[in-house]
């Protein structure tokens, strides 16, 4: 199971038909498109050709920066962030506003490259030479030069994760490293060298991260699999 499968399942786990969702960095679709007609949902997104063209068309949408959410306080149910931590470049100002628009024991659910791994690495590095970052993304994925957004990987390990969840006053429920080859399919070659990198990796240095917090006021966390 690909990250993103594992990701939208422990989503679509929390949900309820009263859930009121909000999809931080919402861009054309993701897990809207699978999950949307479970609660109520609303997207936010710095981008606005992603809005523009965001395939779930009744999905409540606007530009918004995650440093600056236009929702009142404790009127969130549930938080996602699909792709997203990694573009974050003040990441404290983020998780404060995610923990103050989620209501006591509300859920704010991950899902993100781990830094550890050596192709966060890489790219951090491309980063720093944008043009080359986009040719290569561009290349390697099929995705559009302006559909290729900076990272910062600030936000992109247990420990900062956990730092600045906890100064947001978020407690965590669970975290899990996934080892994801499907990452990697550009052919039959390279998905089985990262299977072959993936089985000689540490635990720790999986490549995608994928957790929940909740804010204070809930009635017992889950632990199944803290690390």
């Amino acid at each position: 199971m690909s990250a993103t499968e594992r990701f939208q399942q422990e989503v679509d786990a929390v949900l309820v038909s009263t859930s009121r969702v909000l999809d931080l960095g919402c861009g054309r679709g993701g897990v809207a498109e699978r999950l949307g007609a479970k609660g109520w949902w609303a997207g936010v997104d710095p981008d606005l050709a992603s809005l523009r063209e965001h395939r779930v068309t009744t999905l409540p949408r606007g530009s918004a920066s995650s440093e600056w959410l236009p929702f009142e306080s404790g009127s969130i149910d549930v938080v996602i962030a699909s792709w997203v931590l990694e573009h974050l470049p003040r990441p404290t100002s983020t998780f404060r506003e995610i923990a103050r628009v989620l209501r006591p024991g509300g859920s704010f659910l991950f899902l993100t490259p781990n830094v550890a791994h050596p192709l966060p690495r890489i790219s951090l590095a491309l980063a720093r030479m944008r043009r080359l970052q986009q040719r290569v993304v561009s290349r390697v994925y099929g995705r559009s030069a302006v559909d290729t957004f900076p990272v910062t990987y600030r936000a992109n390990s247990i420990r900062a994760i956990e730092c600045l969840a906890v100064r947001a006053g978020l407690q965590l429920a669970w975290v899990e490293l996934i080892d994801d080859p499907s990452y990697f399919v550009w052919n039959a070659a390279t998905f089985w060298a990262a299977i072959g990198l993936e089985l000689l990796l540490p635990l720790g240095q999986r490549v995608h991260l994928i957790g929940e917090y909740r804010k204070s006021g809930s009635a017992g966390l889950l632990t199944r699999r803290q690390v």
